[in-house]
């Protein structure tokens, strides 16, 4: 669910950013302690530059969590499977279209790129789990996985991410299948 973005928001997600957050035009997603968590930006920034990433991930356990993921290359295991399974990629396929909507209901870029290297390729984590929560579980099946994965392997459930959203477990992802002792700590 949609919420409007404050000044208390804006300068919470300064913070959270380190920066001065551009574009935003409300929270999409607040955590389950009412923090934000995912923005919504115009597909223009306020001095005309395309920022097509219409939904941003800016809650910093959601966002170093994201990285640890694409550090243990759960971006290549997602990718492979959209190579080999169809019903997953006509769904990654469906979510960009419903992206490009959204996005182009605000602004229409004239482009097709959507985000995160939809529909074809995954290439960013961070967009999926944006994504993923700003709209929800049914949305997009790898953005659903990839929430999944940073509840259950950064112990954020209840705390950041909602306690029902769906487990690895109910998903049929094992956390054991990839290696999380490269990159960035906990």
């Amino acid at each position: 669910m949609a919420m409007t973005v404050s000044d208390a928001d804006l300068q919470i997600v300064s913070h959270q950013l380190g920066r001065t957050p551009r574009g935003v035009l409300e929270i999409s997603y607040r955590t389950p302690d009412g923090e934000p968590a995912v923005i919504k930006t115009a597909p223009k920034l306020p001095d005309g530059t395309p920022f097509p990433t219409l939904y941003y991930l800016t809650e910093p356990r959601l966002t170093a969590e994201a990285s640890r993921l694409e550090v243990a290359h759960v971006m290549k295991w997602m990718e492979a499977r959209l190579a080999e399974d169809e019903e997953l990629a006509a769904d990654y396929r469906r979510a960009h279209d419903h992206y490009l909507a959204e996005r182009n209901a605000i602004e229409d870029l004239g482009t097709d790129f959507s985000g995160g290297g939809m529909p074809e390729r995954v290439k960013c984590l961070h967009v999926l789990i944006a994504y993923a929560l700003a709209e929800g579980p049914d949305r997009v099946r790898l953005g659903t996985e990839a929430v999944a994965m940073a509840a259950d392997r950064g112990g954020l459930r209840g705390d950041v991410i909602p306690e029902d959203w769906p487990t690895t477990a109910e998903l049929g992802i094992d956390l054991n299948d990839f290696d999380f002792s490269n990159g960035v700590s906990s």
